[in-house]
């Protein structure tokens, strides 16, 4: 049976994303009838995000400080020829904790699962169920357009939270842990200690292709927590993923594959790191900007969310060109020597490029020295991509 609802603002999309945008509006502008709108069973999925410090501006904080299920006063990284401990904050979020937190924060009505988005346009979300949202404005916040359109790279991994017969020997992160078998391109262990008896590790691989071999990947994390000492007894959850790395592309291609006029955030916005895929920073920053604003009719929504989108990926060309080094310059078995380089630059470089605010300083840094790849192959990979 057909029915129409009216909102102020529709979300399409319950992800990380979606949920930071509703949480802002609801905090500054309470008045607003906000909607959001989730094909699943809960708001977030299942997936940890994690950040620095740095990677929020101080005006920000209220807005992702609740969220915060971890924190961690330094991490370390780990490579064949060098490690570190840098002491910066860490900290993670659950997906668990943003569905609580967004469903005790707004109406109960505001919150809608297990919908199915047939349609979206500037002003209205056709579901299947034969509802119709008509809103002031729309903002469509559901991962990916189309790809094509970018020239891409793949950060690909498998996560479990793992329960351990016995306490392990870790006091904070290692969010680089280079020293595994490297293959199917730069492969790295990521491990979250987050409790005494839990741990949550990861297998990373930057790869040439999107596929994830699941059983592969388990039987790794299973063989590197045996190789540390740690007894598994039980696994808690299971997390899969799969983050573009871009290399180039059409923005306004891409942007337009989303969607005609229609305003956008996260993935499908094209925000996103360029060299890591993470999207929580740009998300952060983008709900912030809009919670700022007073109007929020489809065009003026898409008008906001297309130029600060169009305008941070044009400023991360220098990103980009890192990533054409690191997949196009480097033989995929010795990608892990750039990161290794990297990693033994300034802590306050390391911290700005997370962030993806690295200065013209920085960037000189990155660049200068000897390089990890062969000249001749970095200049004609840089080239292939422009």
């Amino acid at each position: 049976m057909s029915s129409t609802l009216s909102c102020d603002v529709a979300i399409v999309g319950g992800g990380l994303a979606g949920a930071l945008i509703a949480l802002a509006l609801n905090k500054s502008h309470p008045e607003l009838d906000v909607r959001v709108i989730e094909g699943g069973r809960a708001i977030g999925g299942n997936h940890i995000w994690s950040f620095f410090p740095s990677d929020i501006a101080d005006a920000d904080r209220w807005l992702v400080a609740p969220l915060v299920s971890y924190g961690w006063t330094g991490y370390d990284v780990r490579f064949p020829a060098h490690q570190r401990t840098l002491k910066s904050g860490y900290y993670s979020i659950e997906s668990e904790r943003l569905d609580r937190v967004l469903r005790e924060a707004m109406p109960k009505r505001s919150v809608m699962l297990r919908r199915q988005v047939l349609g979206v346009s500037g002003r209205r979300v056709q579901l299947a169920d034969g509802t119709r949202i008509d809103a002031k404005g729309v903002i469509d916040c559901r991962g990916p357009a189309n790809l094509d359109h970018l020239q891409l790279g793949w950060q690909k991994f498998v996560g479990q939270e793992l329960e351990l017969g016995e306490p392990h020997n870790l006091t904070r992160p290692i969010i680089m842990d280079a020293n595994v078998e490297q293959i199917d391109g730069y492969r790295f262990v990521y491990s979250l200690p987050f409790a005494a008896t839990r741990m949550f590790v990861e297998d990373t691989y930057y790869s040439d292709t999107p596929d994830i071999d699941l059983r592969g990947y388990k039987k790794r994390i299973y063989a590197y927590a045996d190789a540390r000492g740690w007894p598994i007894e039980r696994v808690l959850r299971t997390e899969t993923g799969v983050l573009p790395v871009a290399m180039g592309g059409d923005f306004e291609g891409y942007w337009a594959s989303g969607g005609a006029q229609v305003a956008k955030a996260g993935m499908r916005a094209g925000l996103f790191h360029p060299l890591t895929g993470y999207s929580l920073p740009d998300a952060v920053r983008l709900a912030s900007l809009i919670s700022k604003q007073s109007d929020f009719s489809g065009s003026a929504l898409h008008a906001l969310t297309h130029d600060f989108a169009r305008k941070t990926w044009k400023s991360r060309g220098f990103y980009r060109m890192l990533s054409a080094m690191l997949f196009k310059a480097a033989e995929p078995e010795e990608r892990y020597g750039i990161l290794e380089r990297f990693y033994r630059l300034d802590a306050g470089l390391v911290a700005r490029f997370y962030a993806g605010q690295s200065s013209w300083l920085d960037r000189a840094r990155v660049l200068s020295g000897k390089p990890p790849v062969p000249i001749s192959r970095a200049i004609g990979a840089i080239r292939g991509m422009r």
